[in-house]
């Protein structure tokens, strides 16, 4: 996950050359294979729909792509039930699922209006973030913050409280300012925290489980240009200044690199210095070559921490400068499945140290960095971030391999530090877990009764969860 060139390209040569003149064989001397995939067609027909990682399908009996919104508010009473709406398919846990209807918002995309003064766009919720970017830009504007990856949808983004880092920036619903929102029976409603406050406070981070949000104002800010740097430290380092980091920098994260010892500080400030553009992505090379380093050295943390020292050593920093919507998000072409929750701040450097020392003691087969990234509070009843400024932890494990180990050996860590997990990234949370973590989750429950009193929006994993 950490694209830096020089860094990861360095490493992989040190591991390959390392490992040949040792004589050591690797610890790992086959490829492992595809996970097993389920059939294409089920006995009834239907077509198997996956999430992009994998590990997530069914067989819906119907898809559905409404190509306006009138067209959704008329028939949706009308679907096989479930409903459930997909975008990206970047969630992780069991949302999207379902043997009824599986909806898209494909058809409905694009920038509706704009306002100059106010610095705020109206867009489908269809529309794909690595869209946004360049249709702000065009009219002067910018979401200030972006999340790691640029597929998703804006309404996926938002119902599973999809977030960026910065000390003063919220999670992309925190910046959200009016919704639409077409109910079970068709009915659409126009909500913000003025009108209809509490369907526009229970929705705005709603699983899909209030209705369709068909729309979305966004507050944002003028265009700028922005600074990205990225460096390598010391893992210690990085965690003992991360206070620090938080406070100078507008945008800031790191990387901290299993079995290494290492981090790489990412950090993005506003500048008017010309543009630098970043390149190619390498974030694909950069992965492998930690995988090659795993392969090679598994067998032993000692070795594989001096290699990555080694190879890592003197490497200087690198930047890039250019509009901030083509530099905060990127392209993922490597599967994973992952792990991620938000924490109080205070309590966020001590998980990452009991996360680092239980993968580097039980897991060696883990090569993927773990992201550290930093939300401001919001006041959405069902966001993780809820009246709370948080620190992040993920956790990260290639497609192929296992991840169970996640809820076993990571989970109880984040959650014994009072984190609350992503709705998009894999936990084991049930209704009762999350009414404790959530301060206005029995009002947000009564909002979506009242708006879905049959359940036609529920598949069978929310309706252990929301209730």
């Amino acid at each position: 996950m950490i694209s830096r060139r020089a860094m990861f390209m360095t490493l992989g040569a040190v591991a390959v050359t390392g490992g040949a003149g040792a004589g050591y064989v690797g610890w790992r001397a086959r490829e492992t294979p595809e996970p097993p995939s389920p059939p294409e067609v089920d006995a009834q027909g239907r077509l198997l729909w996956r999430n992009w990682s994998g590990i997530q399908s069914s067989y819906p009996a119907e898809r559905w792509a409404p190509a306006t919104e009138e067209e959704l508010a008329a028939a949706i009473a009308r679907r096989p039930l479930p409903v459930r709406v997909v975008g990206s398919g970047h969630s992780f846990m069991p949302l999207v699922p379902t043997v009824g209807t599986l909806m898209t918002l494909d058809g409905i995309t694009g920038l509706i209006a704009h306002d100059t003064a106010t610095h705020r766009a109206t867009f489908f919720a269809g529309t794909r973030l690595g869209d946004v970017g360049p249709a702000l830009a065009a009219i002067g504007q910018e979401m200030p913050n972006l999340p790691d990856i640029n597929k998703q949808s804006i309404g996926g983004a938002i119902a599973t409280g999809t977030h960026g880092t910065g000390r003063n920036f919220k999670a992309i619903h925190g910046e959200v300012t009016g919704l639409r929102l077409i109910t079970a029976s068709g009915e659409i409603i126009d909500c913000s925290a003025q009108v209809r406050p509490e369907v526009f406070h229970s929705a705005r981070v709603g699983l899909g489980a209030f209705g369709v949000v068909t729309r979305v104002e966004l507050q944002n800010r003028p265009l700028t240009r922005i600074l990205k740097r990225t460096y390598v430290a010391q893992l210690e380092d990085a965690i003992a200044q991360w206070p620090e980091l938080i406070a100078k920098h507008r945008n800031v994260e790191f990387y901290a690199v299993p079995f290494t010892g290492l981090a790489a500080v990412i950090a993005c400030d506003e500048t008017d210095r010309p543009v630098q553009p970043r390149g190619p992505d390498t974030d694909a090379e950069g992965l492998m070559s930690l995988k090659q380093l795993r392969d090679l050295f598994g067998f032993s943390n000692r070795a594989r921490r001096q290699m990555a020292q080694s190879a890592m050593a003197n490497l200087p920093p690198e930047e890039a400068v250019d509009e901030g919507w083509k530099l905060l998000s990127n392209d993922r072409p490597i599967r994973f499945n992952e792990m991620e929750f938000h924490l109080p701040l205070e309590t966020q450097m001590q998980a990452l140290r009991e996360v680092m020392q239980a993968i580097e003691t039980h897991r060696p087969d883990v090569f993927f960095p773990i992201e550290v990234r930093v939300i401001e509070a919001d006041d959405a009843w069902l966001s993780p971030f809820f009246g709370r400024l948080s620190g992040s932890i993920a956790v990260h494990t290639w497609y192929k391999d296992e991840y169970q180990f996640l809820h076993e050996l990571i989970e109880p860590i984040l959650r014994r530090h009072g984190g609350r997990p992503h709705w998009g990234k894999l936990n084991t949370l049930k209704a009762m877990d999350f009414a404790a973590l959530y301060p206005r989750w029995r009002d947000a429950m009564d909002v979506r009764r009242e708006l879905d009193p049959e359940g036609r929006f529920l598949n069978d994993y929310l309706k252990t969860v929301l209730s």
